[in-house]
């Protein structure tokens, strides 16, 4: 593959197949599954995974297996597994755009519940905009900036290596089915067997150190073993660095400072009490160093900033080239779609702020206008380093209108979900824009995939999202929701000020703060990057149960000792396997909240 991030990797052939109903059905379908599973993960530790290569090879795969079967029924073209990939990726995503892992939970953790039919129509209106604030980027962020997009162009090569060896993609997907089956078989025997799941080894061993019950004691803590297969899974694929972050995370929370809260008589409550346990203190410093990293990584990335928002000069410079050939083809998407878009958008989403939370017009433009300029640096900050910093992205939202809307939390959060959706589903929509551009595609058509992706995503996930919050508490073990606690705890901060915050919490947002800070300087260092903690994992392990971080911690050994006993076969199936553990479990969960309901 070239070292050019912009060159051409693929010749289409006159008059391929492209935009089909099959490949945008099986792309959706595939994605949807994809943003199940994501609300399931992303509601226990705040993270949500991409669906474009997973979507990509299923639905290559799944063709070319019923090619074998049914000779007449073609496999997917090149063409058509890029729109497959793209509304995947589109309705994979939706779990995050819509604000189901952050924002709509946040506010139901302070009493605001909303209708499904309103959820519904604010999350395709809040992801739409996303898609119309990426459209007119496309030119300058990839043809003209040439921006590598990392995911965008690991998503060409996976295409174009699929194509040179069909028997690998359809191996990778066995794989994936194998794992996921399993994966969904131990849940649903963990739903009725718990100890499958969440072995009470503390209660079989009594181990005892000068007279302490070791083992006990730990429970008590939450350093228990827990074996849930997503998790695992999730082991294997966000990477050492994280992984130990996580487990540093763990021990300095739960093991020293909540220990230390409760000694102290600053959480004298339970263990898990929000109310004035150590859970509850532990929450304040955990978001700092959530917040705090995230902010500083913008102000750091400040070039980023510059570059992004001094862009419409040179888009003006630029203006023209190109644009002939590409409208001759019918391959551009016309201004008139991506405006039109932006204002139909902007006037549902002002109409609902302003119908069902009473949100004056004025601030929803705010939150608009923020959302257009912070999606901008976002897209570009996924073309440059393959993250998207949408936390970050909404915290900024949430100081701005904490200052224009003080003692407003609904506003604040809703405000601040506008500019998180817009963010997630732009820089989504550019790096499904880059794998077309690798591959020749259609911009236009790959425009109409990705709004089918929003449409029929969301269709899969709000559904599930209520149903796993009518099933299980939110901040619950079950469901700890980091991500939508840190939201909460900022509007609150906010909204209340700091009087409002246990003893001594002040004095750990401030230490926390200075640590996020120092963390991503040095995460600025190339020289040691990778062994600098993640203050977000850090953060996430003070809110979650030692025992997912643990967990995460296992799959990593497992993967390590994997790697290191056959490097070809894990490079080969880690991500296809993983994948599988995290669909079958999130699947399978979505069948024991139905048994929960029940009562079953």
């Amino acid at each position: 593959m070239s070292d050019d991030p912009n060159v051409q990797l693929y010749q289409p052939e006159p008059n391929e197949r492209q935009l089909t109903w099959r490949a945008v059905l099986s792309g959706c379908l595939i994605g949807s599954v994809v943003s199940c599973t994501n609300i399931y993960v992303g509601l226990k530790i705040g993270w949500a995974f991409g669906a474009s290569i997973i979507s990509a090879v299923l639905s290559f795969s799944l063709f070319s297996v019923i090619n074998g079967l049914f000779p007449d029924v073609r496999r997917l073209s090149t063409l058509e597994t890029n729109i497959a990939q793209t509304a995947g990726s589109s309705a994979g995503y939706m779990s995050s755009a819509a604000g189901l892992l952050a924002p709509i939970p946040a506010l139901m953790l302070l009493g605001v519940y909303f209708d499904w039919q309103t959820l519904l129509v604010w999350s395709v209106s809040v992801a739409f905009l996303g898609v119309f604030f990426a459209v007119p980027l496309r030119r300058q962020m990839i043809d003209v900036d040439n921006l590598k997009f990392p995911t965008g162009t690991a998503t060409a090569a996976t295409i174009m290596a699929m194509y040179g060896d069909a028997r690998d993609a359809i191996a990778k997907a066995r794989m994936l089915l194998i794992s996921a089956i399993a994966a969904g078989i131990f849940t649903l025997a963990a739903h009725f067997v718990g100890e499958l799941e969440s072995p009470p080894v503390h209660e079989w061993f009594d181990f005892q150190m000068f007279g302490v019950p070791v083992l006990a004691t730990l429970a008590a803590w939450t350093f228990t073993v827990y074996l849930g297969p997503s998790l695992l899974g999730a082991g294997f694929l966000i990477g050492p660095r994280v992984v130990l972050s996580l487990l540093l995370g763990a021990i300095l929370s739960w093991g020293v400072l909540g220990p230390l809260s409760q000694q102290n008589g600053w959480a004298p409550g339970g263990v898990m009490s929000y109310a004035d346990g150590p859970r509850g203190w532990l929450l304040w410093p955990g978001v700092a160093l959530m917040v705090s990293e995230g902010l500083a990584t913008l102000a750091f990335s400040w070039k980023t900033f510059v570059n992004a928002l001094t862009m419409s000069t040179r888009m003006v410079q630029h203006a023209g080239e190109g644009d002939v050939a590409e409208e001759q083809s019918n391959n551009a998407i016309p201004n008139s779609w991506w405006i039109g878009g932006l204002i139909a958008g902007s006037l549902l989403t002002m109409l609902i702020a302003h119908s069902v939370f009473e949100i004056p017009w004025y601030l929803t433009i705010l939150a608009i206008v923020l959302s257009a300029i912070l999606s901008i640096v976002a897209v570009r900050s996924v073309g440059e380093t393959d993250i998207n910093p949408i936390g970050g992205m909404g915290k900024v939202t949430q100081l701005a209108f904490g200052w224009a809307a003080p003692g407003m939390m609904s506003t604040n959060l809703l405000a601040a979900a506008i500019t998180s959706g817009g963010a997630s589903q732009a820089a989504d929509m550019m790096q499904d824009l880059k794998t077309g551009k690798l591959l020749g595609a259609s911009p236009r058509k790959q425009f109409f995939a990705q709004l089918a992706g929003i449409c029929v995503g969301i269709l899969f996930a709000i559904p599930v999202f209520y149903l796993f919050t009518t099933a299980y508490e939110l901040g619950s073990e079950e469901l700890p929701a980091p991500a939508a606690l840190a939201w909460k705890a900022m509007a609150e901060l906010l909204n209340q000020g700091p009087e409002a915050l246990p003893p001594f919490a002040i004095q750990a947002i401030v230490i926390a703060s200075i640590a996020g800070f120092v963390l991503a300087g040095l995460q600025r260092i190339s020289a040691i990057k990778s062994y600098v903690p993640s203050g977000l994992a850090l953060g996430i392990a003070f809110i979650i149960p030692a025992f997912y971080s643990l967990v995460m911690f296992y799959g990593l050994l497992i993967w390590l000792i994997w790697r290191a006993i056959s490097p070809g076969s894990a490079d080969k199936y880690t991500y296809a396997i993983a994948s599988g553990l995290i669909a079958g479990e999130g699947l399978m969960g979505i069948v024991n909240a139905i048994l929960t309901l029940f009562e079953i």
